[in-house]
């Protein structure tokens, strides 16, 4: 029985809050889905099916392939139920693997002694069947196992991603405080934005937000980027399914006329190193790049595009003072600049917020690691407040 072609629960993990945009990225590509929670979606499928997830998901973290579900009082009993698995049939020979645990067991205070005992189990019965030791350590090159233990239920997972599907690959040059690409990608399909219409993005840093934009509406998809995953190291990969899915991703690439991305920022070298992850992601030529101050930045006129900006809020970067002017600066430039559009404001802090000076439509919840943040919603009326019909919002 091969994993590859046998079907299982697969588990794919996301950040929190999340996990919506998640579901309709996998559904859109076709899989249906069994249940939606804080952290992911669960669904059933083939390893087969996971080499598709991972190359195509952008708010992903983890694709996980169910092995076997048991009940565990203790981190003995996790080893002598994982000692009895046929490793060997899963496992290359010589081969190397990787543990990695989502624990929550009275018995526990450190999961890496659960890690730990999942490691002697799998090593113990691969020396038993093949007479060698596979070898073993932190870094996720090669095969992934995981395991969910909570209270007594154990569920022992391969991961077939290995590094997280989070980080997208193409950004080679963070810059201070980076939002992660799949937040970023999150909150641009949280937006109202068609994909076609101007997106404007001053302060843009490192450029994620403009480039994760580029990507979308030119259905770019973040494995575009990646050459190693962790199923590449299981016993039955089949290479030519990779490099049938692989192809996929270069045929989908659309092209759409007209479109503008404009990304600014007031430091030269935010724009440079900006520049050069956008040529990394291969939109470079998509997106217009300025040095300036935010409120320089040009927003074509006429169009129901999108102004959206992710400002300094005080927690890691810049002093909340001279922000409380900036936010104050940014509720003007709306209201003076971006009529006809709508504008977006991610923020961690809604006291500063507050200094926009505008009432938010909506205010959608996200995490940028542990800080609650919203992604605060401006309509922008042009010239007189006019009654406008609610537009069909744009699928992932």
């Amino acid at each position: 029985m091969s994993l590859y072609t046998s079907r299982s629960v697969i588990i794919i993990t996301c950040p929190k809050r999340l996990a919506p945009y998640l579901e309709q990225e996998v559904k859109e590509l076709g899989f249906a889905i069994d249940e939606t929670f804080v952290t992911g979606v669960r669904l059933s499928g083939t390893v087969n099916d996971c080499i598709k997830l991972n190359l195509n998901l952008r708010c992903a973290s983890q694709v996980l392939y169910s092995l076997q579900k048991f009940e565990a009082e203790d981190a003995d009993a996790i080893y002598k139920n994982l000692l009895m698995y046929p490793w060997e049939t899963l496992l290359p020979d010589p081969g190397y693997f990787s543990i990695t645990s989502n624990v929550n067991n009275p018995t526990i205070n450190n999961s890496m002694f659960a890690n730990l005992r999942v490691k002697d189990a799998i090593v113990d019965r691969m020396r038993e069947q093949r007479g060698t030791r596979p070898s073993t350590g932190s870094e996720l090159t090669g095969a992934v196992i995981h395991l969910f233990w909570k209270n007594e239920q154990a569920e022992i997972f391969v991961d077939t991603s290995g590094d997280s599907l989070g980080r997208h690959g193409y950004r080679k040059i963070p810059g201070q405080a980076p939002m992660l690409e799949a937040l970023a990608s999150a909150t641009i399909y949280a937006t109202r934005w068609d994909r076609k219409s101007a997106f404007v993005n001053p302060m843009c840093g490192s450029g994620t937000l403009a480039i994760e934009a580029a990507m979308i509406a030119t259905n770019r998809r973040p494995g575009l980027f990646r050459t190693n995953y962790a199923f590449m190291h299981l016993q039955g990969y089949d290479e030519s399914v990779y490099l049938q899915e692989d192809a996929l991703l270069e045929e989908q690439i659309i092209d759409v006329p007209g479109l503008r991305i404009i990304a600014t920022d007031y430091s030269a070298r935010a724009v440079e190193n900006a520049k050069k992850n956008a040529i990394a992601a291969g939109v470079a030529d998509l997106i217009d790049f300025a040095v300036c101050d935010f409120a320089l930045t040009d927003v074509p006129a006429g169009e129901n595009g999108i102004f959206y900006v992710n400002p300094e809020y005080g927690e890691r970067l810049g002093d909340v003072k001279e922000l409380e002017a900036t936010y104050a600066r940014i509720g003007d430039f709306m209201k003076q600049k971006c009529g006809g559009y709508f504008g977006y404001v991610f923020t961690g802090n809604l006291e500063l917020a507050k200094k926009i000076g505008l009432k938010a439509k909506r205010r959608i919840e996200f995490y940028t690691s542990t800080i609650d943040c919203r992604l605060l919603e401006y309509e922008l009326y042009s010239g007189s407040r006019e009654i406008k019909t609610n537009k069909e919002e744009p699928s992932l």
